[in-house]
């Protein structure tokens, strides 16, 4: 075999030759164009990497484009299916609600400071919570942590009233503001011990508790209308596990979920300041 191979290459004479040439020229193009391709490739993948690196995982872009993409990739992409929970979450714009020396931050996919010791939570924490609450437009809604304000508005968008109790003053004065300015007429602010309820404005149909609760506070239960859902962490200081509560009569059923960490819950039913 190795005979007649070598007699053909013998037998095509110059133009074998030229024909080999040419094959070895496609050849050496061929692999040019792959190492530039794969170079290319590996260019896109550093500069990807190197800018997540400098932004520090900061997104780029409007905070409009930043709040679609926390969206689709914090918010569709684990599991949140409710379209109208998505479409508050696109429509409720955070920067609204946190310092301007984080507006950097403003859909980064963790909680931020707000003052006074609290948090605004990390929107997936947000949106899964008030997804757990099964909204329907005609709910009263409770919410016990308002912070300054960011996840009543959420649920502004979503229910027909919401009364929100924050037990820090300046942080109650602050979300007041902020709703008015944003236009939420539905968002009713009132400072006070949040672990008690609103028992003046009850029954409501769902309350949802935005801080760490070491058990259930018998009084928010009281507050909820038959066939009610109240859905608040429980557990210690450090970690707390998210509790779905529904009342059926003079019985509730309760189902517990995902872990989480939030301040705690301060108050006659919850910790000690």
């Amino acid at each position: 075999m190795g005979n007649k191979t070598e007699s053909r290459r013998d037998g095509a004479g110059s133009h074998g030759t030229r024909k080999l040439q040419i094959r070895l020229n496609m050849s050496r193009l061929a692999a040019t164009l792959l190492g530039r391709d794969s170079e290319a490739r590996s260019t896109r993948l550093s500069s990807n990497m190197f800018t997540h690196i400098f932004n520090d995982g900061h997104a780029a872009g409007t905070l409009e484009e930043q709040r679609a993409r926390m969206v689709e990739e914090q918010l569709r992409s684990r599991g949140i299916r409710d379209p109208r929970v998505l479409a508050a979450m696109s429509k409720v714009p955070r920067e609204e609600f946190i310092a301007s020396d984080d507006l950097r931050d403003a859909y980064g996919d963790h909680p931020l400071p707000i003052g006074a010791g609290q948090t605004v939570s990390q929107p997936y924490i947000v949106a899964a919570m008030v997804e757990a609450l099964e909204m329907q437009p005609p709910d009263r809604v409770l919410e016990v942590g308002t912070g300054t304000g960011y996840e009543a508005a959420i649920l502004g968008e979503l229910a027909a009233e919401v009364w929100t109790i924050e037990r820090h003053e300046e942080l109650a004065n602050k979300a007041r503001e902020i709703l008015a300015r944003l236009g939420c007429p539905n968002v009713h602010v009132v400072h006070g011990d949040g672990s008690l309820g609103l028992p003046e404005q009850a029954p409501f149909d769902k309350i949802l508790v935005a801080a760490g609760a070491p058990r259930i506070p018998d009084s928010l239960v009281a507050q909820l209308v038959d066939g009610g859902r109240l859905v608040v962490p429980v557990g210690n200081r450090a970690e707390q596990q998210v509790h779905i509560l529904r009342k059926l009569g003079s019985e509730t059923v309760v189902t517990t979920h995902e872990l989480c960490r939030f301040v705690p819950l301060v108050g006659q039913e919850g910790w000690e300041s």
